[in-house]
């Protein structure tokens, strides 16, 4: 007999239904989501831009993964759930202050993208957020100013190169610093 299907008088059954439920459940909000995108992409146009790929080609990509993505987790919540699950990691209550330094990141990121542009913004989220998880883990080195420039110089490393992957190559307006286009 499944795991997912025991009886409640065996031992942990009533558990082992529950968890099933709450995975089919995810599994379900997973396809919700990818309907969700599937209806999104068919209000964008299918004009067949360069290569013959249209606007929506990247929606609809996405809404069929998503799809067979939460199809797979389905299935394998409803023949016996996630088999080899580890036991959850981390604390038992959430790290509040690694919260808040991740949300600084994100609305400094929303605040001030505008202003100063795609790379300085996007930076600055990075650090904020990885100072977040770098306490979180209890790693003393957290508040040391080469942590930090380190961290800056990763954070600029990484979104300098997407920055100019969109707007030189993609021709995709991002806010920069910059009229050249490269900052």
């Amino acid at each position: 007999m499944s795991e997912s299907i025991a009886p409640p008088h065996e031992p942990g059954g009533h558990a082992l239904r529950s968890a099933a439920r709450a995975q089919a459940i995810v599994g379900g909000g997973v396809l919700l989501i990818a309907g969700a995108m599937a209806a999104g992409a068919l209000q964008i146009p299918a004009n067949a831009g360069y290569g013959g790929v249209g606007p929506n080609f990247l929606p609809w990509l996405v809404a069929a993964v998503l799809a067979l993505c939460g199809g797979f987790l389905v299935w394998e919540a409803l023949s016996g759930g996630f088999r080899s699950m580890d036991e959850p990691s981390g604390d038992a209550r959430a790290n509040k202050q690694a919260f808040v330094w991740v949300s600084a990141g994100l609305l400094l990121n929303a605040a001030l993208i505008g202003t100063v542009g795609f790379i300085v913004s996007c930076t600055l989220c990075y650090l904020l957020a990885v100072q977040g998880l770098r306490r979180a883990a209890g790693q003393p080195a957290a508040a040391s100013v080469r942590t930090w420039a380190v961290d800056a110089a990763t954070g600029a490393l990484i979104s300098a190169p997407v920055f100019w992957a969109f707007t030189q190559f993609l021709a995709i307006n991002l806010p920069g610093l910059t009229k050249t286009g490269w900052l």
